[in-house]
């Protein structure tokens, strides 16, 4: 069985992340979508808000799981009895970036695999705090979220 984990902190979920996912389910037998927790980033939504929402959003892919972690990844994908990671790529620089934590969870857990899905072009550009941003600012994010992800949004922002 070939099983991936899709990690992320997906606050909020996006277009582009359930791009990534309906095209990771079609690679893998299954995907678990995994949010996690980094004491690094604040996030706006709660992980339950946030497992919702990718659960809402998913629930028409048979073989996604919606799961949570904290701590190293590499740990969670042992405790998931799998060593593939899944990472979505929009432009170089993410590159960049996920090409140094390929490497360094590589030398954490030497049978550690990364598998890159480039975005689709259309969600190239999408990033949550860009979203978050102009959802603030009164802006119309409706092209780069689903429904419920925008209503939730903007009732968070309206308090």
């Amino acid at each position: 069985m070939r099983k991936a984990v899709y990690p992320g902190t997906f606050d909020p979920v996006t277009y582009g992340h359930l791009d990534v996912i309906k095209r990771g389910s079609k690679i893998f037998d299954e995907l678990i979508v995994a949010v996690g927790h980094n004491p690094l980033k604040d996030p706006l939504f709660t992980i339950n808000e946030r497992m919702d929402m990718l659960s809402k959003n998913t629930r028409k892919i048979s073989n996604i799981k919606v799961d949570c972690f904290e701590g190293m990844l590499i740990d969670y994908t042992k405790e998931m009895q799998t060593n593939v990671i899944l990472r979505g790529i929009r432009t170089v620089s993410d590159f960049e970036y996920e090409f140094q934590r390929a490497l360094t969870n590589r030398v954490l857990k030497t049978d550690i695999e990364t598998v890159f899905i480039m975005t689709s072009q259309e969600y190239s550009f999408l990033n949550s705090n860009l979203i978050k941003e102009a959802v603030s600012l009164g802006g119309d994010i409706s092209m780069f979220v689903p429904p419920d992800v925008e209503k939730l949004l903007q009732q968070k922002f309206a308090n």
